[in-house]
């Protein structure tokens, strides 16, 4: 038998200022470990975020989810909180959780799944350069 499920993607994209620093660390720690990441003067991305959505289709549309709710829901939900803001200063979800690629992903995946059908499995991809990505859940 065929697996019916399919995923549906939507991309997105935000930018946002940061800084990466343990305020348990001393500076020379910071330094060491977040190096130019650490610039008490916060540094900034433009982060490419695609959202995937896994479900099977729905009998009456044909939908997995209808990708302009998807899209909706993701400039409402993380875009509009999260684009031309400081991460670290302006964000209450970073307000005590350092805003790494990893728990910024992990923030957006928590921020969205709520509002999707229980049916339906979330993935997110977060890329801070074109280079560096990361992924949750795996």
């Amino acid at each position: 038998m065929f697996n019916k499920k399919v995923a549906v993607f939507r991309k997105e994209n935000f930018n946002a200022a940061h800084r990466l620093h343990n305020p348990a660390w001393d500076d020379a720690k910071n330094n060491e470990v977040f190096g130019k990441c650490n610039n008490p003067h916060y540094h900034g991305h433009n982060y490419d975020l695609i959202v995937q959505v896994i479900g099977v289709p729905q009998a009456d549309t044909g939908y997995v989810m209808d990708t302009k709710i998807l899209s909706d829901l993701i400039k409402e939900k993380v875009i509009e909180k999260f684009d031309h803001k400081n991460l670290n200063e302006d964000c209450i979800e970073f307000a005590n959780l350092n805003p790494t690629a990893e728990n910024i992903v992990i923030v957006i995946y928590n921020l969205l799944k709520p509002f999707l059908n229980e049916s339906l499995e979330l993935k997110l991809r977060l890329y801070e350069t074109e280079r560096n990505f990361v992924e949750y859940p795996v």
